[in-house]
């Protein structure tokens, strides 16, 4: 079993909404894996949206604030129909992944879509739409809150439908394959890898 790890998983837009989605999501994520490890989602810097959590320098002040006790950071933001946002993606991983272990990912389109793939949806709902639609958070999670009746709870429903969706990993994982089961994967790999790399300067 590897060593305990402390997780800081970096997100963007208003400050009540990824953490309610992020942090059940992980928390079970890392049990199913059998990493013992402590979740935190990233609240100081807060990062205003993706332009600005794709910026090097917003990212070395979570990086240099949190290193000394943080043994995974995790990048999540919205794909938001951009194709090319995997290469930037790619680039701040090279810079920033070798001295400590670093992974970003973006989900398609909306981290929204990762809590929608682990509930039971109405009858009416395709998920191979729900999965390709850019707005998914206002087409599809926020009518669903509604429903749901928890739209007043924390993060607009957010902390309730993303524990309720935290319960079912495996489904997510296999519903959302390019995005968060590749994550997962990669998390996997990670935990079993040894830091050779030289430090950043």
């Amino acid at each position: 079993t590897p060593p305990a790890s402390s997780v800081t998983t970096s997100s963007t837009r208003k400050p009540e909404d990824p953490q309610y989605l992020l942090r059940p999501l992980f928390d079970r994520l890392f049990r199913s894996l059998d990493i013992p490890a402590k979740v935190a989602v990233c609240q100081d810097p807060l990062l205003g949206g993706v332009h600005e959590a794709l910026k090097s320098e917003r990212l070395q002040e979570i990086v240099d604030r949190y290193d000394a006790m943080t043994d995974l950071f995790i990048l999540c933001v919205d794909r938001d129909g951009n194709l090319s946002r995997r290469d930037r993606l790619d680039q701040i991983e090279a810079e920033f992944d070798g001295q400590r272990r670093f992974l970003a990912e973006n989900a398609w389109e909306e981290l929204e879509t990762w809590t929608l793939a682990g509930l039971d949806l109405p009858n009416d709902w395709r998920w191979s739409e729900v999965r390709a639609e850019v707005s998914v958070k206002e087409r599809y999670f926020a009518p669903l809150a509604r429903q749901r009746g928890v739209v007043g709870g924390l993060g607009q429903g957010r902390m309730r439908l993303g524990e309720e969706a935290a319960r079912h990993i495996a489904t997510i994982r296999r519903k959302c394959r390019e995005d968060f089961d590749r994550l997962a994967r990669r998390i996997e790999g990670r935990a079993h890898t040894p830091l050779t790399s030289p430090a950043l300067e």
